[in-house]
């Protein structure tokens, strides 16, 4: 890709890369030497630069700080097979960020500074992108608003941030899930389908006290009745019933995960039965009574798939089939890291080469 934007990159004089221990990474500890900063204010953009990684300097009465205005996106980098590095489906996830933008009434990012700043600093970071199998370069894009005023109102001012971080896979072994029926993750009418800060905050309790009883995650359900399974902790949620690979359908309380959208497109091209339809705790209950249930699997960006072994509900604990690579999960998963990594073709256009 030809970049139209002029990018200055002040390099750093001291790289971290030899701290890393590629061969076994720990999820978030390690970030790359440099990150892009771009500025809103006084009605426009200014020019977007890449600084070596470092701490910012805030007003304490910086409005994001009080009053919730912070965004973020969770994507990946991939290593392909021929060494070249691929950013996987760019473009939705920055369509997916300006709809979170804009339900917390935060200035939208130009598309060139977000894609061809991200390209630029992924080019300045390649070093960081890790070769083993199933790893990858995490890449957080987010803004925050930085005007400095106490009171509540939308802010006039904004800075937008990438970083990136060299990650191994997440969740490899099965987890055990409770079904939560008191606390709510996301209401209908408010803000679950944007990533934003508020809602991994309040998710932290209720995952705390899971945690107490025994549990890795809890399965969401929805805000009014407790009625339908929404998400599985920070990731979506699906479940191969009667042969059928089932999600529960976007709205405005799920988030439009772009791994879910990946591994249903692929389950369709592989010629799997799927289904996007409300699923209820009751059948879920049912399923495991009648033995139509055989896998159960969360989905997003991080873990890519996290196969799930136990779900709790209302007390009592469900136990999934054992799990073998002939599973339709890792059938799928397997065609999705084949895709990003360049082994098969990339039908759908969603890998994004930086060379």
């Amino acid at each position: 890709m030809e970049l139209l934007l002029d990018i200055p990159v002040r390099k750093t004089l001291h790289s971290r890369i030899k701290e890393v221990d590629f061969d076994g990474l720990e999820f978030g500890k390690y970030i790359s030497d440099h990150m892009l900063v771009c500025d809103y204010a006084q009605g426009s953009w200014k020019t977007p630069q890449i600084v070596p990684y470092s701490n910012l300097s805030l007003s304490p009465s910086t409005l994001a700080l009080h009053y919730g205005q912070t965004v973020f996106e969770g994507m990946k980098a991939f290593r392909m097979e021929d060494g070249r590095v691929n950013i996987f489906r760019i473009d939705r996830h920055y369509d997916r960020f300006v709809k979170s933008l804009e339900r917390m009434c935060m200035q939208v990012i130009p598309r060139d500074i977000f894609t061809e700043g991200m390209l630029k600093l992924i080019e300045t970071d390649k070093a960081w992108v890790p070769s083993q199998a199933g790893h990858a370069l995490y890449i957080r894009p987010f803004m925050i608003a930085t005007e400095e005023r106490f009171g509540v109102k939308i802010s006039d001012e904004y800075r937008f941030i990438i970083f990136t971080g060299p990650v191994p896979s997440l969740y490899s072994e099965p987890i055990k899930v409770k079904v939560e029926t008191h606390y709510v993750r996301a209401a209908r009418g408010g803000t679950g389908a944007a990533k934003c800060g508020g809602n991994y905050g309040a998710s932290f309790y209720p995952t705390k006290e899971a945690r107490l009883e025994g549990y890795d995650q809890v399965l969401w359900t929805d805000g009014r009745d407790h009625a339908y399974i929404e998400e599985s902790g920070m990731m979506n949620v699906m479940f191969v019933i009667n042969g059928e690979l089932v999600t529960a359908p976007l709205s405005d309380s799920i988030l439009d995960g772009v791994t879910r959208d990946s591994l249903l497109t692929i389950a369709n091209d592989l010629g799997y039965k799927t289904s996007e339809r409300p699923i209820a705790v009751k059948e879920l209950e049912e399923a495991f009574i009648n033995g139509t249930i055989t896998e159960a699997f969360g989905a997003g960006t991080a873990a890519v798939v996290a196969p799930i072994k136990t779900i709790g509900i209302n007390g009592k604990d469900h136990q999934l089939p054992a799990y073998t690579n002939k599973n339709l999960m890792f059938r799928i998963k397997e065609q999705l890291d084949n895709t990003r990594a360049g082994v098969v073709a990339d039908v759908h256009d969603w890998n994004f080469i930086v060379g």
